[in-house]
């Protein structure tokens, strides 16, 4: 099983750091703590703030130098063992094998050919690191006491995969052995690289995930060496800055939620050897069998004897495959860009606006999203555009006129114009938008492929450049989809071209075709963080299996940051619930075009 390394603090002279004294580590531990918990910074600011939390940091970090628990041994030496140990508790181990897939990293092999939606893969509960394992683990009796622990369930996660790894008796010992030494999200970039970030809508998250890691490291570094109920646990004499990065890694690319044992509710898991795969476009073909109390998985797609096995991590967008699981994925069907909107309350038209909007079930100001697609705008955003670009005679028709009640049902349909002048109001406005968040980037999108043509590029500085250009890119495209939608709308003005007219009848059309649901009979995918909620009506499983209505569908790595893209959010947000099998999994690596063990 391979030694684990013994804990020590190295003595000055041997090239590393002299040992510090339990009350000085206290006090930088301290004023860490202080500055993550202040008021977050004023605006223009937080770029400052972050460089101060990061000096803080690396001085911790080098006292802690040499203090961190290590494995002999590199994790390709530990698969064989991984293997073993599944095969001993039940799980599937025949139809694959582990093996490295260059830029891609490590990943699952076909051992033999596998048909599209054959149950190649399936994990007995008992393998999987729960919140309900932890809660009966030595961490048992500190999560009694926390309210922290006992309100993010990944926290109580990293803690329990760190108390374990300390363990030489866990259970648990030949997966953990096989988790990357280090990975290649955010956490793990240097300044430097973050600085390609900047301007970037993904920087703020980058920013806060950063701040959140480090204030609960603070926190649990005081609790560790003051509660009572902390006194058994085996962290006292090493819990590193760079242990619970780490582990707050190690949990943010892999977690996902499962039922209970009794399916009475969810809990959070990391799940062995099924978290090798890699990404790929396509749907869910994983979920939870309660009947067998095991997590299973099907082919996405035939497999030949040698290929690698894919799944489908969710409909992210790169911006939250680069923060959340520590790559990017070229050709991310799914990519967007958050755009903030809202109708001013100091407008004439607010109100009429805002009962318009509120009967399409669309709030007067929220997160959308533009997308990769043709067209960039979803139903929900057309609607939106279309209200906010209404006039007053407008407004009025579809608030009292005939058949109002109705025709809120066409607002998402691009077949039912408002006016020609609205759809031309509405895509200047598209237009213009995206062009002014093009004007806010310090580069352009030539010189960003310019740089990523140079030989010496770090790993991270690439990820995070292809990351700024993507975003430019989807605001290119909205730019130039923008300009093309004006000038036909304006040639159909021009022309006198007749306005397509509602008419009762059409509702039948709006219900049977889904790009034209009913707006308000669906919900608002990109409001604020939670655009993966999308996940939850991916589908698992359309053989007979599928059927049964113990199985629910699992997302690898699919909750969000462990730490949050805010001030410290709850728990996760990953999919339980019934669906049907086709290629959606997220699993918490790296993919197709980013090398290293980030998320393997």
């Amino acid at each position: 099983m391979g030694k684990k390394s013994r804990v020590k603090t190295q003595k000055s002279g041997t090239g590393a750091t002299a040992a510090v004294s339990p009350k000085e580590m206290m006090n930088l531990i301290s004023e860490l703590l202080q500055k993550c918990s202040s008021t977050a910074p004023s605006p223009g600011k937080e770029w400052e703030e972050y460089v101060q939390i990061r000096a803080l940091v690396e001085k911790i970090r080098k006292k802690q130098k040499g203090l961190s628990v290590s494995f002999e041994g590199t994790r390709e030496d530990f698969f064989s063992e991984l293997m073993a140990w599944a095969a001993e508790c039940g799980a599937s181990c025949d139809g694959f094998e582990i093996s490295n897939f260059a830029d891609e990293g490590y990943g699952l092999k076909a051992a033999k050919d596998i048909k599209a939606e054959e149950l190649f893969l399936w994990i007995p509960r008992k393998m999987l690191m729960t919140v309900e394992s932890a809660k009966n683990s030595v961490l048992g009796p500190l999560y009694s006491q926390d309210r922290i622990l006992q309100a993010m369930g990944n926290v109580t996660l990293a803690l329990h995969l760190l108390c374990e790894r300390a363990n030489p008796s866990s259970p648990w010992l030949p997966y953990i052995k096989t988790l990357p030494a280090d990975y290649d999200t955010p956490l793990y970039f240097e300044e430097e690289e973050v600085r390609h970030l900047l301007a970037t809508q993904a920087i703020q998250d980058v920013l806060s995930q950063y701040k959140n890691t480090a204030r609960q490291y603070a926190y649990f570094y005081k609790v560790i060496h003051t509660h009572p109920n902390a006194s058994k646990l085996p962290l006292k004499d090493a819990f590193t800055f760079d242990d619970y990065r780490w582990a707050v890694s190690s949990v943010m690319t892999r977690q996902n939620q499962i039922p209970t044992a009794d399916g009475s509710r969810v809990t959070l898991a990391l799940i062995p050897l099924w978290d090798m795969c890699n990404h790929t476009n396509g749907l869910i073909t994983t979920g939870y069998n309660l009947e067998d109390d095991r997590c299973e998985c099907v082919a996405l797609k035939d497999y030949k004897e040698g290929e690698q096995i894919y799944i489908f991590y969710g409909t992210r967008s790169n911006a939250e495959f680069v923060i959340h699981n520590g790559f990017f994925f070229e050709g991310n069907a799914h990519d967007r860009v958050k755009i903030k909107l809202g109708v001013s309350k100091s407008e004439r038209l607010y109100a009429m606006k805002a009962e318009v909007l509120a009967r399409a079930g669309i709030p007067a100001s929220s997160v959308f999203a533009l997308h990769c697609s043709e067209p960039p705008i979803t139903a929900q955003l057309l609607a939106f555009l279309r209200v906010f670009c209404m006039t007053e005679e407008e407004l009025r028709d579809y608030l009292v006129g005939d058949h109002a009640i109705n025709k809120i049902f066409t607002l998402g349909n691009t077949e039912f114009p408002v006016s020609w002048e609205n759809e031309i109001k509405l895509w200047t406005f598209l237009e213009t938008r995206a062009a002014l968040l093009l004007k806010t980037y310090k580069t352009t999108a030539e010189e960003d492929r310019s740089m990523l043509e140079k030989p010496d590029l770090s790993l991270h500085s690439r990820t995070a450049i292809k990351l700024r250009l993507a975003e430019k890119e989807i605001l290119e495209r909205a730019v130039s989809s923008g300009r093309a939608k004006r000038l036909h709308f304006q040639k159909q003005l021009d022309e006198g071209a007749p306005l397509p007219l509602y008419e009762e009848s059409d509702i039948a059309l709006l219900e049977n075709a889904d790009a034209k649901l009913p707006i308000i009979l669906r919900k608002l995918e990109e409001e604020d963080e939670c655009v993966q909620e999308e996940m939850n009506l991916a589908q698992i499983k359309p053989d007979a299996a599928c059927l049964d209505s113990s199985i629910t569908p699992v997302l690898n790595g699919q909750c969000k940051d462990l730490n949050g893209t805010q001030e410290d959010p709850p728990g996760g947000d990953a999919v339980v619930k019934e669906s049907k099998v086709e290629k959606h999994d997220p699993s918490t690596k790296r993919t197709e075009g980013e090398p290293k063990d980030g998320g393997k």
